[in-house]
């Protein structure tokens, strides 16, 4: 029998760098042949947009299982909903792929995704081959995530037993308990002092021999990132979570995304500024989206974790592509009404 396809799964939280990283590795896919899957949270296609305009090829889409083809060999497929049926199509081809990458949604919990490598439909054909948790250096030493890192040693500490957990602080740790390695991405953006707290704090947290290496701009070797050889789905026991004991676990009910699809035009900084004002007004945890510009040939990429925005021009738009603005907002019980009123106010 043909040997198991390896699969890596790229975890990490909010605007960690999932998708910087996934692009960087099909630019510089060595010659593998590598299927990559998105899944997104939320209907508006926007990582899995990114990672098929990464300028390394043109793309020929198989529109029956949404999979597109890269003539470099590589797939890209965007799923949604069904993780199962886009498995089943990409084994299908296995002869054509040398492993598969899968980028989960910012609020997944990575180990039901491993369970999933146990059904016997994908068991016999594949198996997690390692569990990368990208980590956002920058968002944990400000406090994003979980706090004062001071504060936060110094209440584990006094009580190793906290049971006050917000939803976002057990996907970290769920996260990072799942972890074969940790990438920690913008540390260019933080004191050589800070990033060794961050570092320390995070060694407390993993479990013993995962290591933590720094990454710029989503730039690793294929090396690091393939070939861990750990089959995870045969070791999950030694991977606790938060949910084990859990029949269903419906604690991130409240989390919501809001998508918008605009045909105005925005000027960039109006339109930064209004987002930045929705931080402070609502519990918004991720940006992301493309900005149509007023006399930009252009798309405008939009990028923002915690009060952090990003945005820079990615590509030209398309001939036959619509010059639209695609929006979405994830958060805690978002408004969709009250925030697509506010945006649209930039244009009075």
């Amino acid at each position: 029998m043909a040997a198991k396809i390896p699969v890596t799964v790229v975890t990490g939280f909010l605007g960690a760098g999932k998708t910087t990283l996934v692009r960087h590795l099909l630019q510089n896919n060595q010659g593998r042949k590598i299927a990559v899957l998105v899944n997104e949270f939320g209907e508006v296609g926007i990582d899995g947009d990114l990672l098929r305009n990464c300028q390394i090829c043109e793309e020929e889409e198989d529109a029956s299982n949404n999979i597109l083809e890269l003539t470099n060999g590589c797939l890209c497929c965007t799923v949604q909903e069904e993780f199962f049926p886009t498995m089943q199509e990409l084994l299908k081809r296995r002869d054509k792929i040398d492993c598969i990458v899968v980028e989960t949604s910012g609020l997944a919990l990575p180990k039901p995704l491993v369970q999933a490598f146990r059904w016997p439909q994908i068991r016999n054909s594949a198996t997690v081959d390692g569990v990368v948790t990208v980590v956002d250096c920058e968002a944990i030493a400000s406090g994003a995530l979980v706090g004062d890192l001071d504060a936060l040693e110094a209440q584990r500490q006094a009580d190793p037993n906290l049971e006050h957990e917000t939803p976002i602080e057990e996907l970290f740790e769920d996260q990072l308990a799942c972890s074969d390695l940790v990438l920690l991405t913008k540390v260019d953006r933080v004191d050589e002092t800070t990033r060794k707290k961050v570092e320390t704090w995070l060694k407390q947290e993993l479990p013993a021999g995962v290591n933590i290496v720094p990454c710029y701009n989503g730039e690793i070797a294929a090396e690091i990132l393939l070939g861990f050889d750990a089959a995870v789905e045969d070791n999950l026991e030694t991977r606790p979570s938060h949910h084990d004991h859990e029949e269903e676990h419906d604690h991130d009910d409240d989390i919501n995304s809001v998508q918008l699809i605009l045909d105005q035009e925005f000027e960039p900084k109006k339109l930064m500024d209004c987002l930045q004002e929705l931080y402070k007004e609502a519990e918004v945890y991720r940006v992301k989206g493309f900005v149509n510009v007023p006399k930009k040939p252009m798309r405008l990429v939009v990028q923002g974790v915690g009060k952090h925005l990003d945005s820079f021009y990615d590509r030209a738009w398309g001939n036959e592509e619509p010059r639209q603005t695609r929006l979405v907002l994830i958060g805690r019980n978002l408004d969709e009404r009250a925030i697509k009123t506010k945006i649209m106010g930039v244009l009075v």
